[in-house]
């Protein structure tokens, strides 16, 4: 019995080595990725926030939209290759490696993230943020020749670093890579790279004196019944209008190709429009990333069309071809909707904004999970389990659609869908 015993403790202490070493390993190299991927992060957001303070004090900017939107279009036409297909083109990566994640796509998204914000596009900077992680890492992972399998695991790490980094929210950053990439599904052979590569981009970045945006949820309701179904109506809203952001990019990008056939001048004639529409509204309160409006939706009621017109401002401005995410706008939408739902929902106003700000987000990116934690993270544990049935829900009306093409379903979000494919329950 005693031998059998030792030789057991001994096979148990030996199995270890190995994953002592793979943890060595991978604190090496993420605290090297994280590192370059949380700087650049920094730089993006130092850059992003002088271009926004730069527009609104010489507001003779806008009008120069079209231009910028030009040099945009005729820098990816030309120089962007497969660049061009963005954070679509990392997400078929992890699936199936087949090609090089050109380097030249972190300088080029952040070139034409500025761009859009300087000259007044409406638009994010998560998208800019995966990108550039994306691209650094897997240049890296050339440098050292990892093998393929590697190799898409350092790509999640450069998604979740840039996430986590660009929004000072690690844990939703890492578990937003392990989610994306396919709907209702998440491989685990890669969550301690990317946890330890989110934690080192978001520490890098800090390190920079780089300040994230507080939102304060000030209440939040009791527990009860009553609190439960009014959050399920919220966040069937907030799903369909999720639905409705995706589906408006690919409508404004369809009628963009159909009517301007050389890609540099849709953006051009799309900057246009933009200008034009921001002169007669006579605000800059729907370009950009909106951040102040954000932060004003959890103290004051919004009008129940500013989500209208951001989203409206933000799907034509990344679907005619201008750079930059889709999650600053995402919150802004889901935070007005939900501030303007206070007006006939018996809830804090500063709760509906926090619960449409993760909910709107999870049904466009189909990523419930790394939402809900997100939640956690910028407004506290006490509202965790109504976050939760917010994401989900948003998650299962949005449908099976998002702002990432490229993901495909792993798990359906109701049996329906396979009923509808054809499949065989």
């Amino acid at each position: 019995m005693k031998t059998g015993l030792s030789k057991n403790l001994w096979l148990s202490r030996v199995e270890q080595y190995p994953i002592l070493l793979y943890l060595f390993k991978w604190v090496l190299i993420t605290a090297l990725v994280g590192g370059v991927i949380g700087s650049a992060s920094a730089l993006l957001l130092y850059s992003l926030k002088w271009a926004t303070d730069f527009r609104e004090s010489h507001l003779w900017m806008i009008a120069l939209l079209p231009i910028g939107g030009l040099l945009i279009g005729l820098m990816y036409h030309y120089c962007g290759g497969t660049a061009t297909r963005g954070n679509n083109f990392l997400l078929e990566e992890i699936r199936t490696p087949r090609n090089i994640i050109p380097f030249k796509m972190a300088p080029l998204v952040f070139i034409g993230t500025v761009l859009t914000h300087l000259f007044g596009g409406s638009a994010g900077r998560e998208g800019t943020g995966v990108q550039m992680g994306g691209a650094i890492s897997d240049f890296i992972s050339r440098r050292f020749h990892m093998r393929p399998y590697n190799r898409k695991i350092m790509v999640q790490i450069g998604i979740s670093a840039g996430f986590a980094s660009i929004f000072g929210t690690p844990l939703a950053g890492a578990v937003f890579g392990l989610e994306v990439v396919i709907i209702g599904r998440m491989r685990y052979d890669a969550i301690l790279p990317i946890f330890l590569s989110a934690f080192f981009a978001n520490f890098a970045c800090h390190l920079w004196g780089v300040e994230h945006t507080i939102y304060n949820m000030a209440q939040v309701p009791e527990l009860n019944v009553q609190s439960l179904l009014w959050v399920l109506l919220a966040s069937v809203f907030f799903g369909v209008v999720a639905m409705l952001f995706s589906r408006s990019i690919k409508i404004w990008g369809s009628l963009a190709k159909r009517f301007i056939k050389y890609p540099p001048l849709q953006p051009f004639v799309g900057g246009i429009c933009i200008a034009l529409c921001v002169w007669l509204l006579g605000t800059t309160r729907y370009i950009g990333l909106g951040v102040p409006v954000i932060v004003e939706s959890f103290t004051q009621e919004q009008m129940w069309y500013d989500f209208i017109l951001k989203l409206l401002f933000t799907t034509f401005t990344i679907g005619v071809g201008f750079k930059g995410g889709e999650v600053t706008p995402l919150f802004f939408v889901g935070a007005t909707l939900g501030s303007a739902m206070a007006a006939f929902m018996p809830l804090p106003v500063s709760f509906l904004a926090g619960l449409g700000f993760v909910a709107v987000f999870a049904g466009a990116t189909n990523t419930p999970i790394a939402c809900t934690l997100m939640g956690i993270e910028l407004f506290g544990a006490d509202a965790g389990i109504f976050l939760g049935i917010a994401c989900v829900t948003a998650y299962l009306f949005s449908g099976h659609t998002g702002i990432y093409t490229a993901q495909v379903v792993g798990s359906p979000k109701h049996m329906s869908y396979w009923k509808k494919k054809g499949h065989t329950l």
